[in-house]
């Protein structure tokens, strides 16, 4: 497979999927939020086995195609088994080093931190991008904890040269201050999928991520 890293410096919005909140099915909303402009999808999926996550993370690696970077959340055993493109992983996972020994050079490995150390271990230890959370309160993620703040995404920002994507409660009202404050990307997960039209929210949301970077 082709390695996408260089994707990474073009994404603005980046697709969670979560099938407790969707609204027409983890398929549709990844469909249409790469119809839409989405460039990267994390495929997070805990309540079906193995065996139809594999199916159903096949189905995904189908729609995101070459234009998109496909992820499973955790699961590096289901990443290997599709050929996705990479990894996101939390502080409680497997450790980036093992990942990376397992899928290979060229694979995308993301690992969720929650300060400036975090974040400074993960570049060291050859993280590909950070998930910094949560920066709002949010309630898609029960043990997520108190949200940090958009001020905490510059701290992080002027420690670490790989990107950031910020994730916990963001929404269009928010998200400027999350932008301005140095993400890279942002996560907004109950904002898109429990819409009714998820193209148009990942539409409009790329739009204003793009609009605020422009005045940066």
């Amino acid at each position: 497979m082709t390695d996408k890293r260089a994707l990474l410096d073009e994404i603005d919005f980046y697709l969670v999927t979560d099938s407790g909140l969707s609204r027409k099915g983890t398929l549709s909303d990844v469909e249409k939020a790469v119809a839409a402009g989405c460039r990267i999808v994390q495929y997070r999926e805990k309540s079906i086995s193995t065996k139809d996550m594999i199916l159903e993370a096949a189905q995904i690696k189908t729609l995101c195609g070459s234009e998109s970077i496909f992820l499973v959340n955790d699961r590096v055993d289901v990443a290997l088994a599709v050929d996705a493109d990479g990894v996101h992983i939390g502080q409680d996972d497997m450790p980036i080093d093992t990942a990376r020994a397992l899928l290979g050079s060229n694979k995308i490995i993301g690992l969720t931190v929650h300060n400036v150390e975090e974040a400074l271990e993960a570049e060291r230890m050859g993280a590909d991008y950070i998930g910094l959370s949560p920066i709002f309160n949010t309630s898609t993620k029960k043990d997520a904890g108190n949200g940090i703040g958009p001020e905490s995404i510059r701290a992080v920002k002027d420690s670490i040269k790989i990107p950031i994507v910020a994730i916990g409660g963001i929404n269009k009202q928010n998200s400027e201050s999350v932008v301005v404050s140095g993400a890279d990307s942002l996560v907004a997960i109950s904002a898109v999928v429990c819409s009714d039209d998820v193209e148009k929210e990942t539409r409009e949301f790329i739009d204003l991520i793009q609009r605020i970077k422009s005045l940066k």
